[in-house]
């Protein structure tokens, strides 16, 4: 049976190490570890060690579906979903769907299961959230993997373009949350995925790919609030921290990255993955995985150096 029903087998086994009561269905092979009394999905594969994986608005932990099973090979590879997202079906009901709430999340995780200092590594909306943890929680980072981040928007100068850029993250919430509430779930998908990664991207996702977007449709609440990271805040960052952007990403991820930059010239430019868009780690698998695991190596074994 693909699915097990929680509030019965994890309900008997909730007294166990990372394992949560649920109150909806967690497939099989599928995790869950108390964090404030909510059960946060995951999965985990492989040994060595630990990379913990963020997924971005509208995703899951099944995102990383082309990353876990290479990276998994030489690390202990785990892929989260932040509060609310699928295995929940959730209504969009609720006061505790933030970034900062998220950030809390994974930092309680990486603690409870004594897993840090960790890789971490954030996509989007994820970025935002890695770059809380990072902020707040630094011991607990490693190296942090940036994959079109969210969060920096605030390094970037008022300018027409910044403005344009912010606009276009808001617009894209506001046609979401319209379309939601018009009970229109696949134009909301379409329009989603298209704005973020071109016309016609949409029509080109696979079953799974569109299934995971449709499934997390309820966090389509989102604020478009993404946390707040300043110049200070990236110029203590005393890890090594790689960036990812796709050859053809909305500009506002790049120029962010550039911002970063300037406020920690320790962070090497992004590495552009081309034949891909935002959502580059599966558009361009082998060669997002591979600049990934070159920084993972280059970095193995090594604490952080101190500032």
């Amino acid at each position: 049976m693909r699915l097990r029903m929680a509030a019965i087998l994890v309900g008997l086994f909730s007294g166990l190490p990372g394992a949560a009561y649920a109150q909806w269905a967690i497939p099989d092979g599928v995790k869950t570890a108390e964090v404030q009394g909510y059960p946060l999905a995951y999965q985990e594969a492989g040994s060595g060690e630990p990379v913990v994986l963020v997924h971005g608005s509208l995703g899951d932990y099944r995102i990383w579906y082309a990353q876990v099973p290479v990276l998994s090979k030489q690390y202990r590879v785990l892929s989260l979903s932040l509060r609310h997202y699928y295995p929940e079906r959730w209504d969009g009901v609720g006061e505790d769907f933030s970034i900062a709430q998220h950030a809390v999340d994974v930092a309680a995780l990486i603690q409870d299961l004594n897993l840090g200092p960790v890789h971490l590594l954030g996509h989007s909306r994820g970025g935002a959230v890695v770059l809380t943890v990072a902020k707040e929680h630094p011991e607990l980072i490693k190296t942090l993997i940036l994959e079109d981040a969210s969060g920096m928007e605030g390094l970037l100068p008022e300018t027409p373009e910044t403005k344009a850029m912010a606009g276009e993250v808001k617009g894209l919430v506001s046609t979401l949350r319209a379309n939601l509430a018009a009970g229109d779930k696949e134009k909301a998908g379409q329009e989603f995925t298209d704005g973020l990664n071109g016309p016609g991207t949409w029509a080109k996702r696979s079953t799974l790919q569109k299934e995971i977007l449709l499934d997390n449709l309820g966090t389509g609440v989102d604020s478009g609030e993404r946390g707040n990271i300043a110049c200070s805040d990236i110029a203590k960052f005393s890890f090594p921290v790689l960036t990812l952007t796709g050859e053809r990403s909305p500009k506002r991820y790049p120029e962010g990255f550039a911002a970063a930059r300037k406020c920690n010239p320790a962070i090497p430019a992004a590495i552009v993955i081309p034949n891909a868009a935002h959502a580059m780690n599966r558009d361009n698998p082998e060669a997002f995985n591979a600049a990934v695991l070159a920084f993972l190596a280059q970095h193995q074994g090594h604490p952080p150096a101190s500032r």
